[in-house]
């Protein structure tokens, strides 16, 4: 299985990654079976509630924690909203702190809390993307009720220092969060190692399927959260709502299965990733990495091509090869990448700035074709002049 169809190359893992087969033949059975896991009082329920503690056991085992640790969301954008928003509603602190590089479903949400009376306070971070970490000490106080940084990035990748800034939030004495939506599965992950208190987890980043994710919450962190949806009580008053069966049982099914092959599985993209880079020195492409190669994901590459704008560069692979210029959530938009801009060098180089992602089904022919057809397209771009301003 590789991950060419008639659309192209598929080379954005970060955004979404295919459903393993593994993970689909364990769905199967659950997609027909009937049962809803809260109706406890005969057996077809009693099943259903079976095959979802066996996933949220997976999904426990993967990051180190407890099964009653595990709630389940929709996926990492509410798993986010649930810590931030539930953290802010039951403590009299009124502080967020977050970092610029997050995820809009980090950043939007704390943006939001501002604009309803929290102290937000967003962070910067240096040249290679990971956090000021003397900028965060000064900031957060005994004021601040919720620190939330990203374990890794979704289009530099750059992993940052969990365990320091967790120091720094427990000195003050305040939760903290990470959306690990691209780390879990790819890089180890344990919570008692990071020290956070919650974590937002995506299935569907981690080949299984789209539509469920979770919130870890520490058991001292579930006694400081509110819930955000109201409703029949589900998920131990968390998250009102009849879970998804299936959904929870891929879920599980993906955690386990990237639990057994992430060492093996990293070190072969770290070799694709690094066979990209060289196909396109090679041919004599010229470019720039966006973030740190030190602490990275091992399946992500951010690069700036000098003198050519990403969206010319999209637009001239659309059907051949499957990459991005910024986050899949929000492809929609024109706007350069606010996670390069943040980085300090500038508009152009943000707007020249693609993202490149590997994954379990990518294959050495597919990442030389892959570069080789990017070159071929950054060549011709060059060679018309083409840039924001002049145009095609």
């Amino acid at each position: 299985m590789g991950s060419i169809d008639r659309h192209g190359i598929y080379l954005d893992y970060q955004a979404t990654t295919p459903l393993d087969p593994r993970v689909l033949e364990a769905m199967l059975p659950h997609l027909t079976a009937l049962g809803n896991p809260h109706s406890s009082r005969h057996d077809h329920g009693t099943a259903a509630m079976a095959a979802v503690d066996t996933a949220r056991a997976q999904v426990a085992a993967l990051v180190g924690a407890e099964p009653d640790e595990i709630v389940f969301t929709s996926g990492a954008t509410e798993a986010d909203n649930l810590a931030i928003k539930g953290a802010l509603a039951s403590s009299r602190r009124d502080g967020v702190v977050t970092l610029a590089t997050e995820h809009h479903a980090v950043l939007d949400v704390v943006l939001a809390t501002g604009r309803r009376g929290a102290r937000s306070t967003i962070i910067g971070v240096d040249g290679e993307g990971l956090v000021d970490l003397d900028a965060l000490a000064q900031t957060v106080d005994e004021g601040t009720a919720v620190v939330s940084a990203m374990a890794a990035n979704n289009e530099i990748g750059v992993l940052q220092p969990l365990a320091e800034i967790s120091r720094i939030a427990k000195r003050a004495g305040a939760l903290f969060h990470s959306d690990a939506a691209q780390a879990i599965g790819k890089v180890p992950f344990d919570v008692a190692e990071t020290g956070v208190d919650m974590v937002s987890i995506s299935s569907h980043k981690l080949y299984g399927p789209m539509g469920v994710g979770a919130l870890y919450m520490s058991r001292d962190a579930g006694r400081r959260i509110s819930p955000i949806i109201e409703g029949g009580g589900q998920e131990r008053g968390f998250r009102s709502g009849t879970l998804p069966v299936a959904l929870c049982v891929g879920f599980g099914e993906a955690c386990r299965i990237s639990g057994e092959v992430m060492t093996k599985e990293a070190g072969l993209l770290r070799e694709l990733r690094a066979a990209f880079m060289e196909r396109l020195r090679e041919i004599g492409v010229r470019f720039t990495i966006n973030g740190t190669m030190g602490e990275r994901l091992p399946g992500n590459l951010n690069l700036s091509f000098d003198g050519v704008d990403a969206e010319a560069l999209l637009m001239r692979l659309r059907g051949k090869v499957s990459v991005a210029s910024g986050s899949a959530c929000t492809s929609d938009s024109l706007d350069p990448s606010h996670v390069v801009m943040a980085l300090g060098f500038g508009l152009e180089r943000a707007e020249e700035a693609i993202r490149i992602g590997f994954g379990r089904f990518t294959t050495l022919d597919e990442v030389l074709t892959g570069a080789g057809t990017m070159a071929e397209a950054v060549a011709k771009l060059r060679r018309v002049g083409y840039n924001r301003t002049k145009g095609a």
